[in-house]
């Protein structure tokens, strides 16, 4: 039997890998004026509309760090900085994966804002 008919058995993936347990997750630093939000719209040119949790909607732009790393989508839960100048401007600073943001939920994260 030569090394290319030779059939290859697939490993399981543990249960860490598959993403089933959170282990740890960047909660938002009320000291650096982090909020969580929801992506509500894309607006093009790296910009969102993000439904924060202080009741306010803001125009948001993706950081150029997170351009090319992490896809940000409508539906998508995030950290906001609002900015200094501007309340309804801010910019993200990071993406919650779908684990991520259930655990946030079941700790009460949305329900304190």
């Amino acid at each position: 039997m030569n090394r290319n008919s030779q059939k290859r058995v697939a490993k399981k993936p543990s249960s860490a890998s598959t993403g089933g347990e959170v282990v740890r997750v960047r909660t938002p630093r009320k000291d650096q004026g982090e909020i969580l939000g929801t992506v509500t719209g894309m607006l093009g040119g790296s910009r969102v509309t993000v439904s924060c949790m202080d009741s306010t909607t803001r125009m948001c732009r993706i950081r150029g760090k997170m351009k090319k790393r992490t896809w940000v989508r409508e539906g998508d839960t995030v950290i906001v900085v609002p900015w200094e100048i501007q309340d309804e401007k801010g910019d993200v600073v990071w993406r919650y994966t779908g684990p991520q943001t259930d655990w946030l939920s079941k700790k009460g994260y949305f329900n304190n804002g």
